[in-house]
């Protein structure tokens, strides 16, 4: 596993793909592959109807919007999780054809043996970035949150210590002080929370939302956002 030290700077002087939640961290994660390597595309996956994204439940309006704001296109194809792998793969290789060389994600705790990331970009014959990658939690969301980037949250977990209350919260500094004293990761990367980025240094303009009315399933509770307009 020699190239995984490869993995924080992998998209250095690469074309790359990006895996996209719409999420704090897969666009942190852009935005450093950005400074360095040239992106074409981001990859997103949809639930099986293709009405929401299967990582964080945007609707697929809100992601067109927030890509056409970055300036990139999208790859994208709903799948359910029995098929999620191999229609991951398939875009991975369309990406490949288009000239990424690299596919760059978030994610900060991905262990080092038997990476699903790495498993399937070593298929697709891809090479693998991840920016983040052994990042301490909070100097990611604090580098996210000083960096000027504004995201909402959007996805609790009621069974891990958040509240209905936490949706709609921005991301702010007190706001993570007060999330750490309820013992709460500030990155959210034990599930706790998801959130939807909608405007900073990698967006020509706001992505304006409405919020809507609070949704719950099980331990979840979910505020739905809807696209006013775009006007990009």
């Amino acid at each position: 596993m020699n190239e995984t030290v490869n993995w924080k700077n992998g998209a250095h002087g690469h074309k790359f793909i990006a895996s996209f939640s719409g999420g704090k961290d897969s666009v942190l994660a852009l935005y450093k592959s950005m400074k360095v390597g040239e992106p074409i595309g981001l990859i997103v996956m949809m639930e099986e109807e293709g009405k929401r994204s299967r990582s964080h439940g945007m609707p697929p309006e809100l992601i067109r919007a927030q890509a056409e704001s970055i300036g990139l296109p999208v790859y994208t194809t709903a799948a359910s999780w029995d098929d999620y792998e191999n229609k991951f793969i398939t875009l991975l290789e369309q990406a490949k054809r288009q000239g990424a060389e690299v596919l760059v994600t978030g994610d900060l705790d991905m262990p080092i043996d038997n990476c699903w990331h790495d498993k399937v970009t070593q298929i697709a014959g891809l090479k693998l970035g991840m920016p983040l990658w052994e990042m301490d939690h909070l100097d990611a969301v604090e580098e996210f949150i000083n960096l000027g980037f504004t995201s909402i949250v959007v996805t609790v977990n009621l069974s891990l210590g958040m509240r209905e209350e936490d949706l709609g919260r921005t991301l702010t500094h007190d706001y993570i002080k007060e999330l750490q004293a309820r013992d709460i990761d500030p990155c959210g990367e034990g599930g706790e929370f998801h959130t939807t980025v909608i405007d900073g240094p990698l967006f020509k303009c706001p992505i304006p939302v409405r919020k809507g009315d609070i949704l719950r399933h099980g331990d979840y509770a979910f505020l739905p956002l809807e696209l006013l307009e775009q006007s990009f």
